[in-house]
């Protein structure tokens, strides 16, 4: 966070909700439901735009108009977000990638050519 978000948020900012990683959401307006006011997000940890879930990505850009506090899912094949990994130590890597955590020999073919 930049020394201008904080003096903005310590000066204008009304916390909205926390999410699951810790966010911290903000509005500049004591009524959140105004269409001109200010919404942003302090991220908890390292900036990384993919943290948000999805829900309140709504909200911040305004697709909604009440915040998603006690969101909870709608359906049962509705699963948790979680960020971006690409990059990183923890993504994902098929079997046969020699990046891969498998313990699957990544030697052998994981399909079978066809012969005419």
């Amino acid at each position: 966070m930049s020394l201008g978000t904080f003096l903005y948020t310590w000066l204008y900012g009304k916390q909205v909700g926390i999410d699951e990683f810790d966010n911290k959401y903000y509005c500049n307006s004591g009524d959140f439901q105004d269409i001109s006011a200010k919404r942003w997000v302090i991220f908890k940890g390292e900036i990384e735009a993919s943290k948000i879930p999805p829900h309140w990505h709504a909200w911040l850009h305004k697709s909604i108009d009440v915040p998603p506090i006690d969101y909870s899912h709608k359906y049962d094949w509705q699963k948790n977000h979680q960020q971006n990994l690409t990059g990183t130590s923890e993504a994902y890597h098929p079997n046969s990638h020699p990046f891969s955590k498998s313990k699957i020999n990544s030697n052998k073919k994981e399909y079978e050519t066809w012969k005419p």
